[in-house]
């Protein structure tokens, strides 16, 4: 394949596709050479290195995903806004192994403040607003929700899943049910001692609204 028409856009959507099709962590300058049969040189003038490259692919894939879960979410609120955010993931990681992968890279602080990872975060909040959580139990289930969706996913994807016969899709039904049960009531937190009984912490901390890392 002639090498015209290569630029960094190009070599990131093509270094996308082949991290779908061999796995992210295969996807180097020298495999995109070689998909497009030419020499590694020929691609430095447009990505600096692997890292350069792996980088782009995750900006590329964080902001598809955020695209995909905006329009899931349009006009939703409630269990239904939640349900649509974790199928909108999970969709776009069944379809898209190698940028959701990608999408899990860490980025440095500069890079991921100006990504649409605090596009992610935004929106976990905004659905976590319809539960009436303040913090710090917000941020708490920002990082439950997460750590759920992203389990649940690369525990489906490894075939952890496959030893019952009752189906991952059955069993992702009650997970979504079990999380908006959780969220509507959430725990009090029991974190003072007066007078030998554990007594509700007041809400003393200072609201968190942004980014504080990962895609929520």
């Amino acid at each position: 394949m002639a090498r015209v028409g290569l630029n960094a856009e190009r070599l990131t959507r093509a270094g996308a596709e082949l991290a779908d099709e061999v796995g992210f962590d295969k996807v180097t300058v020298s495999a995109l050479a070689r998909h497009f049969g030419v020499k590694d040189a020929s691609l430095y003038s447009h990505v600096r290195n692997s890292q350069d490259l792996k980088t782009r692919i995750a900006l590329l894939a964080l902001e598809e995903l955020a695209d995909r879960v905006a329009a899931a979410l349009a006009g939703r609120a409630g269990k239904d806004a939640l349900a649509a955010f974790a199928n909108a993931y999970r969709d776009y990681a069944r379809e898209h192994p190698g940028r959701y992968a990608a999408a899990q890279l860490e980025l440095d602080y500069e890079t991921a403040l100006n990504s649409a990872a605090v596009r992610h975060s935004r929106m976990t909040r905004a659905i976590l607003r319809g539960y009436d959580l303040a913090e710090p139990d917000e941020t708490d289930a920002v990082r439950l929700l997460g750590s759920t969706f992203h389990g649940y996913v690369a525990l489906e994807r490894a075939g952890s899943f496959q030893h019952t016969p009752r189906t991952t899709e059955e069993t992702w039904v009650r997970v979504l049910d079990a999380l908006d049960a959780l969220l509507r009531n959430w725990p009090k937190r029991l974190e003072r001692v007066e007078n030998g009984h554990m007594v509700e912490s007041p809400d003393g901390m200072r609201e968190n609204r942004g980014w504080e890392g990962g895609m929520l």
